[in-house]
């Protein structure tokens, strides 16, 4: 019974608004879906490399997980997630529990469009504007069965690679040169999902979208006012020794005329 609890919740888990009762071919089934409902959610393109199960230990492993940058932004990739594993708990009841899902090594764009928005935070606003209400109820259906609650109790992301792009903002007040820069985030907890009383299924993958999009974005703004504060302050270094340079070679000027 615990066996077939677990299938049944790997599925649950992983397809939005799924249908989990399909063993057969179920890696293929569950790529698809997440490539269907991934795209929905996010209102832009998601694709999947591979899905691996190991049914007996009770494991997953998404593979090569891409989403693509929304309308308005650059045709560059906004997410590349690497490896998502998730680990399941030995609960036989509802709320299923999902140990952990932990995403490794993503490759995360940050962008900001010429009117000011960033990529992520659109990204975001899709989600929170697409997800169906707490009723359990698949959005777009008829039907009434409620479906199944999980929690997560702790999804982390390690190894991010974050890269700021400002190519398309106009900073010509502060004479930035320098607008696309790449650095590593810390590994981060990005929280418990559906805690105490478990989401329904369907929402359970854009609420771990969207707990992880709450932390990267926050550590993308600060990172971004970091570098930016950086490079205006050696543009104004970089002023001010023009300025004294200048000042000095006039200095020198005067004392030779005095001196001649």
């Amino acid at each position: 019974m615990k066996k077939v609890l677990t299938v049944l919740l790997i599925l649950v888990i992983i397809i939005v608004g799924g249908v989990w009762y399909m063993l057969s071919g179920a890696g293929d089934f569950i790529r698809s879906q997440i490539e269907k409902q991934g795209s929905r959610y996010l209102e832009t393109e998601v694709t999947v490399d591979a899905v691996d199960m190991a049914y007996s230990e009770g494991r997953l492993a998404i593979s090569g997980t891409k989403i693509h940058n929304p309308q308005n932004f650059s045709e560059d990739t906004a997410f590349s997630l690497g490896t998502i594993s998730l680990d399941l708990g030995g609960a036989t009841s509802e709320p299923y529990v999902i140990q952990n899902v932990n995403v490794d090594a993503p490759d995360i764009l940050y962008e900001m469009n010429a009117a000011g928005e960033s990529n992520l935070l659109v990204l975001k606003d899709n989600i929170q504007s697409n997800l169906p209400s707490d009723s359990g109820k698949q959005p777009g259906t008829e039907s009434d069965e409620p479906m199944p609650r999980v929690i997560v109790e702790n999804v982390t992301v390690s190894n991010a690679r974050l890269r700021l792009n400002f190519e398309a903002v106009d900073t010509t007040g502060i004479a930035i040169e320098q607008k696309a820069y790449e650095v590593t985030l810390p590994t981060f907890n990005a929280g418990a999902v559906g805690k105490p009383d478990g989401l329904p299924a369907d929402q359970v993958g854009a609420a771990i979208m969207n707990a992880m999009l709450d932390n990267i974005i926050a550590q993308a703004k600060e990172e971004a006012r970091s570098k930016l504060k950086e490079k205006a302050r050696e543009k104004v270094e970089q002023e001010k020794d023009k300025l004294m340079n200048k000042a000095k070679d006039k200095l020198k000027g005067l004392f030779d005329k005095e001196n001649g």
